[in-house]
């Protein structure tokens, strides 16, 4: 049974993209068929297929974070593979409706897909172990290893202008044992390079810390990597300029911000710019927000012709999955838009959803594919009893398109 979205509007005719069309001999000028997409008109619906795609019974059968890395570096291309990145991950066996003894959780996972559509058959989870034992494929590098420290993973990329070597943000975590809600600290940013072609599980892989936060004074720190958007052509944008912008979550009320640099340079830090609310600094304190109470995970794309889509969960962990637009990558974002409600779907007191983010490779021109994830804070309680809750959900967004003729 398809359940109904709580915020659906009237949906005009769908129309192609973008297409060619022929131009007035006498001008000179070639005419273009622009669509235009109103982003106040939209349908929201469960995607069925795709949140079926991570339902399972036997080894991987969870994990959060989910961002979906298209390895020809193109968003558009459409013969492509996938890589998908997951943070806490749990692997085990199911029966019924029972979690069997022996699970285990891991610090992250991948899974590979090959092609674009939501066919389980082309997905491989991949798990790093040892021995039989698993253990995490990406693991802080230090000389000292500790077990309460660890890596989730932020978004990343494939480099066309790095030749394809696919690019990781993560987040060093460290387990406080405070007895918290959340007892665990961000210690330490990294970018992780992966070459392209590189053998799973990646043991060839570089970590590279980024030199932008003091986690010792106790000061407020930026955690980059939040969301990716690469604008650049060798990228396949549409209206490129050159950079791939990496974006990141400052303090408490959850402000997002901004930083820029050419793809090629991403891991020359002295080359990245931070933008300060007029411009673009060599200051990472410089930095303003671009919004606020959005979530540690969350998404900038291109939804049309000068309309840039933010697309996050209201604070992190509300049920409102919410979108800004702005004419450029950074903004100035306008007012809140509710795409969904996280409740339409989710309406058991002991769970919460979180991080909803666009994955603008699986997107339809005029649509958004979001995810987002749900868990619990009384998870080994209840993960036993609801052993198929810890696994990405997906809602398909639809907008009211309509085209129009520029001349150039």
């Amino acid at each position: 049974m398809k359940l109904q979205p709580l915020f659906t509007y009237s949906m005009l005719l769908l129309l192609t993209a973008l297409c060619s069309c022929g131009g007035d001999a006498s001008s000179g000028k070639q005419q273009e068929e622009v669509t235009q997409i109103n982003e106040k008109e939209f349908t929201a619906e469960p995607d069925t297929a795709w949140t079926n795609m991570f339902l399972r019974k036997s080894g991987w059968f969870g994990g959060d974070g989910i961002f979906a890395i298209p390895l020809s570096g193109k968003d558009s291309e459409k013969n492509d593979s996938l890589l998908f990145l997951f943070s806490d991950t749990m692997v085990g066996k199911i029966k019924g409706d029972s979690l069997l003894p022996g699970f285990v959780m891991i610090n992250n996972s991948v899974s590979l897909l090959t092609g674009k559509a939501p066919d389980p058959s082309k997905m491989a989870f991949k798990m790093a172990s040892d021995n039989g034992t698993y253990r995490a494929i990406f693991s802080p590098k230090t000389n000292k290893p500790d077990k309460d420290t660890y890596f989730w993973l932020g978004d990343g990329f494939a480099n066309r202008d790095a030749g394809k070597d696919v690019f990781i943000f993560a987040y060093q975590i460290t387990n406080t044992h405070d007895k918290s809600p959340f007892p665990f600290k961000e210690t330490g940013n990294v970018l992780i390079r992966v070459p392209a072609g590189s053998p799973f599980p990646y043991t060839d892989q570089q970590q590279m810390p980024l030199p932008f936060n003091d986690y010792k004074s106790g000061a407020e720190t930026i955690s980059f990597g939040a969301g990716v958007f690469n604008n650049s052509e060798s990228a396949g944008e549409a209206e490129p300029d050159g950079f791939v912008y990496v974006y990141g979550i400052k303090g408490k009320s959850k402000q997002l911000v901004s930083a820029r640099v050419k793809p090629g340079q991403v891991a020359s830090f002295n080359d990245w710019e931070f933008w300060n609310g007029q411009g673009w600094s060599k200051d990472v304190k410089a930095v303003k927000a671009l919004s606020d109470s959005v979530s540690n995970e969350m998404s900038v794309s291109r939804l049309s012709k000068g309309k840039y889509a933010l697309v996050y969960q209201l604070g992190s962990i509300f049920p409102e999955i919410c979108m800004q637009v702005g004419p450029t990558p950074v903004g100035p974002f306008g007012p809140r838009i509710v795409l969904y409600k996280t409740t339409n779907d989710i309406q058991d007191p002991d769970l919460f959803t979180y991080n909803a983010k666009v994955h603008p490779a699986l997107s339809a021109p005029g649509e958004l594919l979001i995810s987002y994830n749900v868990n619990s804070f009384k998870f080994f309680e209840i993960i036993t009893k609801k052993p198929n809750l810890y696994r990405p959900r997906f809602v398909r967004v639809k907008f009211s398109q309509q085209s129009s003729q520029t001349n150039h």
